[in-house]
């Protein structure tokens, strides 16, 4: 097998999905992988480039794969099929060899919550007036306020927020822009922050992030998510803190409150209804649990 016969044809396909897909580094990275791992496989079977490629030879790559995670056999052979469709565009081959091709359908997992009530004693955890505790409350207040996702929220910079109209100028997966409003309390705890916080942490070298660490640099996802987590220790939480928990308790309070989906999917940037429509499961079940504590004929004899 000569391996760039498989490779010049992988490095077109990247370079179009980076000029019209504006992927992420690490969606990139795992497309580009199970693409090399595909071309490994059906080489050893025969196959001297991607036009020689069967759908056996696909289908045996796809149940060689039958090992791990459902969500990452389901990616693997998304990505094959992504790459097919664009032999066939481009056309580089007359036929799409993954047409026939099944996969595991990924059981979705409902993502975890905190209460209102949890949401409030973390929100009250930053309760000093030191640059610190400032920084950290207009964060906290911020990420359940508008629903960002944790890389949204670390590379935030001050031109990207309007205090005086209540909204953020966030640009997410893809480099999508999108507008998404503040409450009240943010906007005071980010004013509070901006004007008697954020002077302590600024060094010569500090450029405009909105959230700075103690460097005058800007807060990393992991410094982000450790500020969450030590928050969430004071104030008695005993969940496991996961990126995206504020994310998903905004989103769930929010259809809890009688918000429409669509308006939900707007603020949090999904591209399709039915990545949204996960938190009408996770509603769902809490009003089941609630039923099941308190109705009376649900309780014990």
């Amino acid at each position: 097998m000569d391996p760039s016969a498989f490779a010049s044809d992988i490095d077109a396909y990247m370079a179009y999905l980076d000029l019209e897909r504006g992927l992420s580094p690490n969606t990139r990275e795992s497309y580009q992988r199970d693409l090399e791992q595909c071309a490994a496989f059906v080489g050893r079977k025969g196959a001297g480039d991607w036009r020689e490629v069967t759908p056996e030879h696909a289908r045996a790559w796809v149940q060689s794969q039958s090992r791990g995670a459902a969500s990452s056999q389901a990616r693997r052979l998304t990505s094959l099929r992504m790459f097919a469709r664009f032999m066939v565009k481009e056309r580089l081959r007359p036929d799409d060899f993954t047409a026939l091709l099944s996969g595991p359908k990924p059981a979705r997992r409902l993502p975890d919550t905190l209460t209102p009530a949890e949401v409030g004693r973390l929100l009250k955890s930053p309760s000093g007036g030191d640059p610190a505790s400032l920084r950290d409350r207009a964060l906290l207040e911020l990420f359940y306020s508008s629903g960002l996702r944790v890389s949204e929220l670390a590379a935030l910079t001050l031109q990207q927020v309007d205090l005086e109209n209540g909204f953020a100028r966030v640009f997410g997966k893809g480099s999508k822009e999108r507008v998404v409003p503040m409450g009240t309390r943010a906007r005071d705890a980010l004013r509070a922050w901006i004007e008697s916080g954020r002077p302590h942490f600024v060094k010569p070298k500090t450029r405009s992030e909105l959230f700075l660490n103690h460097l005058g640099s800007s807060l990393s996802r992991v410094g982000l998510w450790g500020i969450v987590k030590r928050h969430a220790a004071r104030a008695g939480i005993k969940k496991a803190v996961k990126p995206h928990l504020l994310r998903h308790s905004f989103a769930t309070h929010l259809l809890s409150g009688g918000a429409d989906l669509r308006s939900i999917q707007e603020m949090l940037g999904h591209a399709s209804i039915s990545t949204t429509q996960i938190y009408t499961a996770v509603e769902g079940k809490r009003l089941l649990d609630q039923h099941a504590r308190f109705h009376p004929r649900n309780r014990d004899k």
